[in-house]
């Protein structure tokens, strides 16, 4: 029998006394990065693959290799291999090196993940408010007649389940985004960060966005109608449904969306990558600017 053993370092067979084969990872940083990530997403490495083909009887005591070889998780066997990356030119400071970057891609993998969440629940929920919309337009024109079916009561029904349904979407989004990103909620507020999120297709690329960008995404009719000569640019794109635009003069609205705008690209930022708590900071910048704009 042979055992199959993986380490950061590279791919090991051992017959029970000593390694009978290895296939080392390289030692370039990216590629070293590339593996380990893989490793702890559950996945088989092409040198693991290797390292085992034309054999017949192979033992693990990783869970992850259960497909290739035979799991035995307790075997002595595992306890006894001894495997230091030194004696294979592998150096600690060389792991020193990748574990921060395989930390930061883990990071980086679970927030487009929690973001692809996010995106799916925005959708549903503009959706389903969309529909609502147009059946109970449809109860009141059929409320309207003499003597309804009584069917209408199906319709009623479905209504209000549809209602229930949004109000725990909206929960979930609300909750969701407190988590993914606290910065961006705090500034556009749950529902409107959330369809921020889903228009740049990610946090990370709405952190990536200049303010002048987020002012008017939402908008790309417009901005298109405007680059073929018909119409003005616009001054604002989905960030008009934001609160504080309701509360200013029309005239007074671009300067609003400038602000929310660049708010809200700093608040992406510190969302995605300094992860710092800059709720109240940006609550009281946006508090003095706009009482700036409304004294003109």
């Amino acid at each position: 029998m042979r055992y199959l053993v993986t380490k950061w370092f590279g791919v090991f067979l051992h017959d029970g006394k000593r390694v009978v084969k290895h296939l080392l990872f390289p030692k370039d940083e990216d590629e070293l990065v590339k593996r380990l990530l893989l490793i702890k997403e559950g996945k088989v490495l092409d040198e693991e693959k290797e390292s085992i083909k034309g054999l017949k009887d192979v033992a693990t005591n990783d869970a992850r290799l259960s497909n290739i070889a035979r799991y035995l998780s307790d075997h002595a066997v595992f306890k006894e291999i001894s495997l230091k990356p030194e004696s294979y030119g592998f150096t600690l400071d060389l792991l020193n090196k990748v574990s921060p970057k395989v930390a930061e891609q883990e990071t980086k993998r679970s927030l487009e993940r929690r973001d692809l969440q996010i995106i799916q629940m925005i959708k549903s929920f503009d959706e389903l408010v969309g529909f609502l919309n147009i059946l109970s337009e449809r109860l009141e024109e059929w409320n309207s007649l003499p003597s309804p079916d009584e069917s209408i009561n199906t319709v009623s029904e479905t209504r209000d389940e549809i209602k229930k349904t949004i109000e725990v979407l909206e929960e979930s989004i609300r909750e969701n985004m407190k988590k993914v990103a606290p910065n961006l909620t705090s500034v556009a507020g749950p529902l409107l960060g959330a369809r921020l999120i889903m228009l740049a297709g990610g946090l990370e690329r709405l952190a990536r966005m200049p303010a002048s960008t987020i002012q008017i995404i939402g908008a790309e009719k417009a901005l298109f109608r405007y680059k073929h000569g018909e119409g003005t640019p616009p001054k604002h794109g989905i960030i008009f449904q934001h609160h504080l635009m309701k509360q200013v003069k029309p005239s007074q609205r671009g300067k609003v969306a400038r602000l929310i705008a660049t708010k809200c690209a700093t608040a992406a930022k510190a969302d995605v990558f300094t992860k710092r708590d800059l709720t109240e900071l940006l609550k009281k910048e946006i508090s003095i600017r706009l009482k700036e704009i409304k004294s003109v």
